[in-house]
């Protein structure tokens, strides 16, 4: 069968670097999808995207659908005539639903009599035909952030639309857009002039015939050339630029023909601290920062032109006085932020409202100092450390109302600042990186506080924020989380774990609601629901560290307050899962709960109604190894603990084999259940293995 290439070019004003990769995602997929339902094959599908361009090229693609044989079965023989041999109401119905006539019925066997049946045949349609209906429906796919209407427009887009390049081999594929009808023309780069038009004679000639007005459509090569032209600049090896992965991604998708060019800017400037400046250069202006071979920040920096090369010495010049510009307010912020000491900016933050009912900043850093005192406390810390935990807590917000944070240029510095100037401060480093790290893990995979007094201060905010925002019923559901309370509880437990902290969790949380009483309209409202969320948490926290739902289930239904706890013990029980012996031991104890289950109430064991030898033999057993269990606890040695019960195992099952549980004799009969109930207590110590899910 014949097969062609296909070319698809929207082309736009120039759209936000984040808007492109998901609107990408939507054009492959739209494409994908219709082609799959359309039931038309194609060798391989490439799209191409710049600032002013979204573009997909279908190769050897199949060029008409081919015909298709449909089979349709009605009802039976006897129901699809009469008496008199015309065809039924059933049989007509089911004729002008298939768009069949009586001439095309024929009689299909089956194990339930003959059927009538007709034969379809449905003729391919050209592929050029399909296209040419199917790409207007693509247009309503997308979805950005932010959309805009321009002029008389009915459609809403991120940027307006300016041309449309449609073709299928050498053929225009006539359709119009939003006033916009397709054509084989499409847009160079700017720098060379305002209207660069480039004609596109076929979808194997677009990067070519793009690259000839200086547009390189292919963005891993538009990538790979902004990677290889930095190393060229600093081929000498005495400086290199400083690798930064998303600050690439986001420069690939500004420019459609990138120059990389060294710009400078004063020494001086290189006083401030260091994220300063590379926050300056690459959050605010996309610039790359450039360091000494020996690790030091230079004052240089490299930056990604779209303009002409031939004046990239003008163009530098531009960049430097923007980058000089922001780097004076910078160091305006940082003296006059430095001029007095960090503690001062404390009273400010009563200035400053957290959370309409949850009060200012100011009262917040006050619960977050309690809190952090409550640990501390629970932790046995040292006097010292306390002091500096509580010291820490107490600073870890006041950046906040600095000029560098008040003005919103360094918003994403929140903590590094904290940190500065509480070193210009004077204040001790371990309080001062504690300041920093309170904001630790800001997301999934970033690093957790590293000490242990940020590892406080990191709980006791985090804490403070979700059982505030949930005890003022601002519960997150579904996607909404405005607060990003999944993410703070998600650190929480995350450090507790890390740092195998000896909290209870319950406890903590309840000391968190104690602090809040007089901002919630009941004391302690929500509360339940703060444990049922960090409940799910601690399972979340489970999940990440690969363990089986079975076994989460069976760790959690027992007790889920402490955090480090429960990670080791559902770490041991999943390798013990495996093993053959606790295979059995499950499946014994899934007998002895469903029995206990079933009983109204539970009274003390009396060991001299003890008849059978294997009950005698489980009971002492079972007085030897509870001390023995108890034992292994106390030293969280779950591996021992398991294999014990894998032994004691045994026991279960020849008390199973050997002894009738529902005696008929009431008094024997209770007796045995107390003695199954003790079973299933000190097997609750570790986990409720009935849960265990086995072969």
């Amino acid at each position: 069968m014949d097969k062609k290439d296909f070319l698809l070019e929207i082309g736009v004003e120039e759209i936000p670097a984040g808007y492109i990769a998901s609107a990408m995602n939507i054009l492959e997929k739209y494409f994908i999808d219709i082609l799959k339902e359309d039931k038309l094959t194609y060798d391989s599908i490439e799209c191409f995207n710049t600032p002013r361009r979204f573009s997909i090229r279908i190769n050897k693609l199949q060029t008409m659908q081919a015909d298709e044989i449909i089979e349709r079965v009605g009802p039976a023989r006897q129901i699809a005539y009469d008496k008199d041999g015309n065809l039924s109401k059933a049989a007509l119905g089911f004729l002008r639903g298939a768009g069949a006539t009586e001439s095309d019925i024929f009689f299909k066997e089956s194990s339930k009599g003959d059927k009538i049946a007709v034969r379809l045949e449905n003729k391919g349609e050209e592929t050029f035909n399909i296209l040419q209906k199917r790409i207007p429906e693509l247009f309503k796919k997308f979805n950005f952030p932010k959309t805009m209407r321009w002029g008389s427009s009915a459609l809403a887009f991120a940027r307006p639309i300016r041309w449309i390049v449609a073709i299928f081999a050498e053929q225009l594929i006539p359709i119009k857009i939003n006033g916009i009808s397709a054509g084989k023309i499409s847009y160079g780069n700017r720098y060379q002039k305002l209207s660069n038009v480039v004609e596109i004679n076929s979808p194997q000639d677009y990067e070519t015939s793009l690259l000839s007005v200086k547009v390189i459509a292919n963005r891993e090569t538009r990538k790979d050339l902004i990677i290889q032209q930095m190393e060229k600049l600093f081929a000498d090896k005495t400086d290199e630029v400083i690798e930064d992965k998303k600050l690439l991604e986001v420069v690939t998708d500004l420019v459609e023909f990138p120059t990389a060019v060294i710009g400078f800017f004063d020494k001086k400037y290189l006083e401030l601290p260091q994220k300063i400046i590379t926050s300056t250069l690459s959050q605010h202006q996309k610039y790359f920062a450039v360091r000494s071979a020996n690790g030091e920040l230079t004052n240089k920096f490299v930056f990604i032109s779209n303009g002409n090369p031939e004046y990239s010495d003008l163009i530098r010049s531009g960049n430097e006085k923007v980058i000089i510009a922001r780097l004076d307010d910078a160091s305006f912020f940082y003296k006059e932020d430095t001029s007095i000491p960090l503690e001062k900016y404390i009273p400010k933050l009563n200035e400053v409202l957290f959370q309409s009912k949850l009060g200012s900043l100011l009262n917040k850093t006050e619960r977050i100092t309690n809190i952090c005192n409550f640990l501390s406390k629970k932790l046995n810390l040292s006097s010292g450390d306390t002091i500096k935990a509580m010291r820490a807590a107490s600073l870890c917000k006041a950046d906040l109302v600095t000029l560098m944070l008040g003005e919103k240029e360094f918003t994403k510095l929140q903590g590094y600042i904290g940190m500065k100037y509480a070193l210009v401060a004077g204040e001790e480093h371990d309080i001062a990186t504690a300041i920093y790290e309170h904001y630790q893990p800001r997301g999934q995979n970033d690093d957790l506080p590293a000490s242990l007094i940020g590892s406080l201060v990191a709980i006791a905010d985090k804490l403070d924020t979700v059982c505030g925002i949930i005890g003022v019923d601002m519960v997150p559901s579904g996607s909404n989380d405005p607060f990003a309370l999944r993410r703070a509880a998600n650190g929480i437990v995350q450090i507790i774990a890390a740092k195998e902290l000896g909290i209870n969790l319950i406890e903590l949380i309840d000391f968190a609601f104690t602090e809040l009483a007089d901002k919630l309209e009941r004391k302690n409202h929500n509360r339940e629901l703060v444990y049922d969320f960090f409940k799910q948490r601690v399972g979340w926290l489970l999940k990440e560290n690969n363990i089986d739902h079975d076994v989460m289930e069976s760790v959690m239904h027992v007790d889920f307050s402490d955090i480090a706890d429960i990670k080791q013990r559902a770490g041991d029980l999943q390798k013990f899962k495996q093993k053959e012996d606790f295979t059995k031991l499950v499946i014994g104890f899934k007998r002895v709960s469903n029995i206990i289950a079933k009983a109204d109430n539970i009274i003390e064991i009396k060991p001299e109604l003890l008849e059978a030898e294997a009950e005698k033999d489980l009971y002492e057993s079972y007085q030897v190894l509870q001390p023995e269990i108890d034992k292994y606890l106390v030293s969280k040695d779950y591996v021992k603990v398991m294999e014990r019960l894998v032994n004691f195992g045994e026991k279960i099952d020849q008390f199973f084999d050997n002894v009738m549980v529902n005696a008929e004799d009431e008094t024997l009969k209770q007796n045995r259940y107390a003695l199954l109930a003790l079973i299933q207590t000190l097997f609750y110590k570790v986990a409720d293995i009935a849960k265990i899910v086995v072969k």
